[in-house]
């Protein structure tokens, strides 16, 4: 329910998301099925069973978001699965792109020392 609030313009994001589930249960995506339910904290103040789900899913549950919100998100994904399949064909962006993140990362942590 948090991401459909965030990513969209609903009033009812319980409702968005029990049509969106029911949209992709028809479609055979897979994202509602890995869904689980924990009992949590809920706005209300009360435990209630919330609908969970893992950071794959959340993104692929992204994709199927139809919003002007989540246009970044689905721009963001894509540019990244093509640089990873750009670092498949060529292991040597891997390798730049390993030592520019530790760069950085040391860099940060001096900074901060």
């Amino acid at each position: 329910m948090d991401v459909i609030g965030a990513l969209t313009d609903s009033r009812e994001p319980r409702k968005y998301w029990s049509v969106l589930k029911n949209r992709l249960k028809k479609e055979g995506s897979e994202v509602t099925t890995n869904c689980s339910q924990l009992k949590m904290l809920a706005p209300d103040g009360k435990i209630r069973l919330r609908d969970v789900m893992t950071i794959k899913d959340i993104l692929r549950l992204i994709e199927s978001i139809p919003s002007p919100k989540a246009e970044p998100m689905k721009l963001w994904l894509a540019n990244l699965g093509k640089e990873r399949i750009d670092e498949v064909f060529g292991p040597e962006i891997a390798i730049n792109r390993a030592v520019n993140y530790y760069k950085t990362k040391n860099e940060r942590n001096r900074r901060s020392n």
